[in-house]
């Protein structure tokens, strides 16, 4: 048996499967073979069994007694085959017999030289905990996984991070009913035993799915995240495609509610709406400082093409802007159709009097609006965010916002908004000092991510991602693919 066969077999012992190269040439290294000839017991049932058995040539009954006390052959191993394995972890009775149908051969490793790789080799032993423990993990989710069946109340899905009106909205649009559980945490490292007994996670923009969230998701039985948002940089694509879990989102649950968000930042800013207002409410009804400029006319640059991008194009040709858009794929139908232009991201830069940002958050596109990217645009520009926060640089925002080189910023996200947004921090300091800044200009409209919020939205993210769900159930996800979440980065 050449050693590249001996390690595939060793790495079907599952206290073996994931051991290192290494590790798996210290275990060939202490077995031994023996040839055994047919019709011969290698142990009998009931008798004390200290060794692990791998067949490398031959068969070998597997026999048990039967009711008269007469050995009855169960099942036959083979070349490639291995038996024993739990007696390397202390002595036990043998639960059968083995005896050679035809000559053999076999490969041996017994306790007492197992226990001494142990005590004389300390990565071998710690490779081997390691394994072990992956191992357990998985075993105990065998509960889970039984509770996740429990066909009295169908499929049972857990609903993180979830405020009064998204259970309401999952309440109206339930039709299969699924038993779902809501959960105000979010999903975490430190919550993610919540999980247990859910095949499905229902999860939002701030639960933080990294690569140990996904794995526990895994070993807990849980076969699908369901994302209800557009957004996914929060889940790690590589840990799920892995662990063999589905990720599905809402790629369009409306984009009218987000794109008409990011125009009445536009507005608002433009006309300072928000400062009038509070003029008014202290009885000030002056109209000094509160100068716009009209939008008619005026260049507007938008980063994307996707569905939000789109709605927000015909709002902004609807009032008369120039509509300069900058995305990987050039569209000729949408310029042929809403009178846009497609251009580069330098020029749109340099062009536009209002810039606003409707790409996913990538590896590219972090921090795409940085120090460098401000300097090429107009002075006094607006910057408006609906997308995601770290797109910008916000620390180079505050620096520009400081100088006037940008006039306003509209942002329904922020990079660090995790700790913050969707909760109620009014009694408490606001310990990030960058977000504090944001909050003490006058020329900042910063909203708590609140662009999806319309009831439309919120009934098309439940239904869609329920749909999701029953796709996933019936395994018929090819119906919905375009919710499917792939490493290749999609269009907002």
């Amino acid at each position: 048996m050449t050693e590249a066969n001996l390690e595939t077999i060793l790495r079907k012992v599952q206290c073996f499967s994931a051991l290192d190269d290494d590790a798996l040439e210290l275990l060939r290294e202490s077995m031994q073979p023996r040839e055994v000839p047919a019709g011969t017991y290698i142990c009998h049932e009931g008798d004390e069994g200290d060794r692990l058995f791998v067949i490398e040539h031959g068969e070998v009954a597997v026999l048990k007694r039967g009711d008269r006390a007469e050995p009855v052959e169960v099942a036959t191993l083979s070349g490639g085959q291995i038996a024993g394995e739990m007696g390397l972890f202390g002595p036990r009775r043998r639960t059968a017999s083995l005896r050679t149908g035809r000559d053999c051969r076999l490969w041996e490793l017994d306790y007492d030289v197992f226990q001494n790789l142990l005590n004389t080799h300390s990565a071998f032993a710690r490779a081997l905990l390691a394994c072990m423990n992956r191992h357990l993990r998985r075993e105990t989710s065998v509960v889970a996984r039984l509770l996740s069946q429990d066909s009295e109340t169908g499929l049972k899905v857990a609903v993180f991070d979830t405020k009064p009106y998204t259970k309401a909205a999952f309440e109206r649009h339930n039709p299969h009913h699924y038993a779902l559980t809501f959960y105000e945490p979010r999903l975490t490292s430190e919550t993610v035993a919540l999980a247990a007994g859910f095949k499905v996670v229902c999860v939002f923009v701030n639960d933080q799915l990294d690569a140990t969230v996904v794995e526990e998701l895994a070993a807990l039985g849980v076969e699908l995240i369901a994302l209800r948002c557009a957004g996914y940089n929060n889940v790690d694509l590589a840990a799920a495609e892995r662990c063999g879990v589905e990720v599905v989102r809402v790629p369009a649950y409306s984009p009218h509610a987000v794109a008409e968000h990011a125009v009445a930042l536009m507005m608002a800013l433009n006309r300072k709406s928000h400062r009038a207002s509070n003029r008014v409410r202290e009885g000030n009804f002056s109209l000094d400082g509160l100068v716009g400029f009209d939008l008619h006319g005026k260049t507007v640059g938008i980063v994307g093409a996707g569905k939000i991008a789109r709605c927000t194009m015909r709002i902004l040709r609807g009032f008369g802007c120039e509509v300069l858009v900058h995305n990987r794929t050039r569209y000729e139908d949408l310029e042929r159709e809403l009178g846009v232009r497609f251009t580069d991201l330098d020029t749109l830069l340099r062009t536009s009097r209002v810039l606003s940002l409707h790409v996913p958050l990538t590896p590219e596109t972090h921090h795409m609006i940085d120090a460098d990217a401000i300097a090429r645009m107009p002075d006094g520009v607006m910057i408006i965010n609906t997308s995601r926060g770290a797109l910008i640089d916000t620390t180079a925002l505050i620096d520009e916002l400081k100088s006037g080189k940008v006039g306003s910023a509209g942002l329904d996200v922020y990079e660090e908004e995790r700790g913050y947004f969707f909760e109620d921090h009014s009694d408490r300091v606001v310990a990030d000092d960058v977000l504090a800044r944001l909050t003490t200009f006058n020329n900042v409209m910063l909203t708590s991510h609140q662009g999806f919020l319309t009831r439309e939205a919120l009934d098309n993210i439940a239904a869609t991602t329920i749909a999701n769900i029953r796709a996933h159930e019936t395994d018929t996800l090819e119906a919905v693919a375009g919710n499917r979440v792939s490493h290749a980065p999609v269009e907002a």
